[in-house]
């Protein structure tokens, strides 16, 4: 019997859904499952973007320019230079999701083998695309003592080898909420500049930002425009998770050439996803404020919850829509799955990321979890109670001070 290849070997399994059949038993069961593994919004998508693909009435459904409609580029440009980023319409390629922009990035950035330095915990599935793009993720590790902040600048250099290509941050982040400042953006960037390395910015939760915080781009540090790699998706930003619709973003024509070799390779980007993307782009800025305000009263919630609970704590992120907790818990994993194969209050339960596939070495995140705040507040006060009395029942809970 053939054999598949290593690299498909290498591609590990998704922490946020390796889970899903024990949940899909559960609800077999008659157990309510709240979802906060998942960043999958409750809220409704644009009913611009709905009615776009609704009302498409050409005859037939054509391939698309293979770096996306010019129409709609041109759109992502106002957009981009509304929230202060300066970029034409020909430095923006639209990729089949933030996913497929990060692939392209990783494997037009570096060769095979190369390194690439990213603080953790990291979203889990840059460990897929490096893997098929047959390259290393090097970690500098940050803490949930100090609120996930950027580690020192120093460890980061100490991280770089002759191997080393490329610096990647997710900003604000997935799966802890932080938020960079400027000051950490300068200090990544005067690494990048002074070992002459791509700085790949995965930015697709720039309007998450919450308490006066500003999102400050990586398209706007000085000095960097050759090094910037920008990723963006329209998922969160619009709540269309499903139409797989994102965009790389870059002043470096190289890197943009690159990209559009891929790009031709697959043809294009799907096209009524752009339809419904291009459409959204018009919402009125009232949309994001609405929604940051609900996210916020999201987190106070789920944050405020959270902490009441004996021997868990949450920092308060100000960004994205995630918390990662520290749990009294002997192994994060097993108690996820118990949660949802023994365990059950009032009928339900509750599904969390374990954060042990957010780090290079499991053992990390062994007492943590990742939780997203995409439900209403009455399913994350429910949640957060399932969780409470789940801490109580679990056989391997332990005391963490």
């Amino acid at each position: 019997m053939p054999h598949i290849s290593k690299k498909g070997l290498s591609v590990p399994p998704s922490p946020i859904r390796k889970l899903v059949p024990y949940a899909e038993q559960a609800k077999r069961r008659g157990i309510k499952v709240y979802h906060l593994n998942i960043g999958q919004p409750d809220i409704q998508t644009p009913q611009l973007a709905l009615d776009a693909v609704r009302n498409f009435n050409e005859k037939v459904l054509e391939y698309t320019h293979s770096a996306g409609l010019e129409s709609y580029r041109r759109k992502l440009a106002e957009y981009y230079l509304r929230t202060g980023i300066d970029v034409s319409y020909d430095q923006i390629i639209v990729t089949d999701g933030g996913s497929e922009a990060l692939q392209m990035a990783m494997t037009v950035c570096l060769d095979t083998r190369d390194e690439i330095i990213t603080p953790e915990p990291y979203y889990a599935n840059y460990n897929g695309f490096a893997a098929e793009a047959g390259i290393t993720i090097k970690t500098v590790r940050s803490f949930i003592g100090n609120d996930f902040a950027l580690p020192p600048v120093e460890k980061i250099e100490e991280a770089i080898t002759p191997r080393t290509k490329t610096i990647l941050i997710c900003n604000p982040n997935n799966p802890t909420g932080y938020l960079y400042n400027i000051t950490e953006l300068k200090a990544i960037a005067g690494i990048a500049r002074k070992h002459d390395l791509f700085l790949i910015c995965d930015e697709v939760y720039r309007e998450f930002c919450y308490d006066g915080a500003i999102h400050h781009s990586s398209m706007n540090l000085a000095g960097m425009e050759q090094n910037v790699v920008m990723v963006d998706s329209v998922s969160k930003r619009y709540s269309m998770c499903g139409v797989r619709l994102g965009c790389l973003v870059t002043r470096n024509q190289e890197v943009l050439d690159g990209v559009m070799r891929m790009a031709q390779a697959r043809l294009s980007p799907p096209l009524f996803a752009q339809v419904a993307a291009e459409a959204a782009v018009d919402v009125p800025q009232s949309y994001f404020e609405d929604v940051n305000r609900e996210y916020r009263q999201r987190r106070d919630c789920l944050v405020r919850k959270l902490n009441e609970i004996d021997g868990v704590y949450c920092p308060n992120p100000r960004g994205a829509f995630y918390v990662t907790v520290e749990l009294p818990v002997d192994d994060a994993d097993r108690f996820a799955q118990w949660l949802l194969e023994d365990f059950s209050h009032k009928g339900a339960t509750v599904m969390v990321a374990p954060a042990s596939g957010f780090y290079s070495r499991p053992e990390y995140g062994k007492k943590e979890a990742r939780l997203a705040y995409v439900l209403k507040r009455e399913d994350l006060e429910a949640a957060a109670e399932c969780l409470a009395e789940g801490l109580k029942s679990y056989p391997g809970s332990v005391s963490l001070r």
